[in-house]
């Protein structure tokens, strides 16, 4: 995940350089700060990133106005985002794939066309079924470019560059997901949430249009033949290892609790005793800009304490703020809300982080299939989140947060214990992973 987006490219930036890419005679032709092609590509991927997570999460600042339009309840307008978060967590890993094959920039340009094309008809769906159908449509369409993405940085940009190529893809992740929320909102309050769909929509136009003219095109891309069963083979091995399996449930969990939160909070600020309007609701979502200093803090923090010692700073943080968020005092709550945040984006940076280093064979899917469990984490966490909040009020998703923290805390105990058990067993020091 990205430091202060939804997470989806933070998973993929330890993965293995692409095996076309390790093929290449030499890096001189790559793209590099300052040569040819390097300023171009930069905005083109933060383009690209802007569009897909402001198309991704375009309806969370808007499900009270989704509400009323439709008289659905929360749990059904929660599946507008959900149903998208859904579709690219499942089809991340096969569209992944299918860019070996294809090409890169290919998948991109398909993906962005598709997910833009939806953005435009979204506004006009006549019902809340529609609406959701369409959105399902639009995260598929999207599963195919932060993975592709990734892995064209990795073969056409010197690996000296590489991060920093990366850095701007992903601030632009976490620009569209914050921008797109916050315009939504405030367009939202002026004109109606089709109006604030409109805008997001026509926001992606422009980036995708950008992108395309942008985009160098790929020079060092080979591509491979399709091997269902040596895939099969791979994810198969990543899901037998204990720990990956702990670190994707971790995933899943910290996302469950943060996609419950943000998911519902607008109902909440929308009513009493708040009562805000929508343009202040949807500028609740700057305090994704908290997740910025907490993901570049984790690697300072597991300097400090260690995989697990981090994870159980990041599962304090996130309880105490669910805790908070209690108050029925304004400040209050948005300082829970800085505290979940702060918690869940550490405690993803150190999970994510973890899996290409536990993982010695085919760490793309490894991180592929983070992406998954974190994206149905989130799918998840929308849905039941809404259902507690109709069923318990705001003290019904906070309840559900708490079960997915101690999830986290659960596993994380007995990592610490396996970890301790190893170090006795084979009297050296235990590793530091979760």
């Amino acid at each position: 995940m990205p430091p202060a987006s939804t997470g989806a490219s933070t998973v993929v930036l330890d993965a293995a350089v692409p095996s076309s890419a390790a093929a290449s005679p030499t890096v001189r032709d790559r793209l590099a700060p300052g040569g040819p092609g390097y300023r171009r590509m930069s905005f083109a991927l933060f383009a690209a990133g802007v569009a897909t997570f402001a198309l991704l999460y375009s309806t969370q600042a808007l499900l009270p106005a989704i509400s009323a339009s439709f008289g659905a309840t929360a749990g059904q307008a929660s599946w507008t985002v959900s149903a998208a978060t859904g579709a690219l967590a499942l089809c991340v890993l096969p569209l992944s794939a299918l860019s070996e094959r294809f090409g890169r920039r290919q998948m991109m340009t398909a993906s962005l066309a598709v997910a833009v094309v939806i953005g435009l008809l979204v506004p006009f769906a006549p019902s809340i079924g529609w609406l959701i159908a369409l959105r399902a449509v639009q995260g598929a369409a999207l599963a195919g470019l932060p993975a592709s993405a990734m892995a064209y940085l990795a073969e056409e940009v010197r690996p000296k560059a590489l991060v920093g190529a990366i850095g701007l893809f992903v601030a632009g992740n976490s620009i569209g997901g914050m921008s797109g929320r916050i315009l939504a909102g405030w367009v939202a309050q002026l004109w109606g949430w089709r109006a604030a769909l409109g805008a997001i929509g026509l926001l992606a136009v422009a980036c995708a249009v950008a992108f395309h003219f942008l985009i160098p095109a790929a020079r060092h891309f080979s591509a491979s033949s399709l091997d269902p069963r040596a895939l099969a083979k791979t994810v198969t091995g990543h899901l037998s290892d204990p720990l990956l399996r702990r670190l994707y449930a971790i995933g899943a969990l910290f996302m469950t609790v943060f996609g419950a939160v943000y998911t519902v909070i607008g109902y909440r600020l929308v009513d009493e005793p708040f009562g805000l309007p929508q343009g202040i609701v949807g500028s609740v979502f700057l305090v994704y800009l908290v997740g910025t200093a907490s993901s570049a803090a984790a690697g300072r923090l597991v300097a400090r304490l260690g995989r697990r010692g981090a994870l159980y700073l990041a599962v304090s943080t996130t309880a105490a703020g669910l805790l908070l968020s209690l108050a029925e005092q304004l400040a209050a709550v948005l300082a829970g809300l800085v505290l979940i945040t702060a918690g869940f984006f550490a405690g993803h940076a150190v999970a994510s982080s973890s899996v290409s280093r536990t993982a010695t064979s085919g760490r793309a899917q490894a991180s592929a299939l983070y992406q998954s469990a974190y994206y149905l984490g989130s799918s998840a966490g929308g849905a039941l989140g809404a259902v507690a909040f109709h069923a318990g009020g705001w003290a019904g998703t906070v309840a559900l947060g708490v079960l997915a923290v101690l999830g986290v805390l659960s596993i994380t105990l007995y990592g610490t214990r396996a970890a301790r058990t190893q170090r006795l067993g084979a009297g050296s020091p235990a590793p530091v992973h979760n």
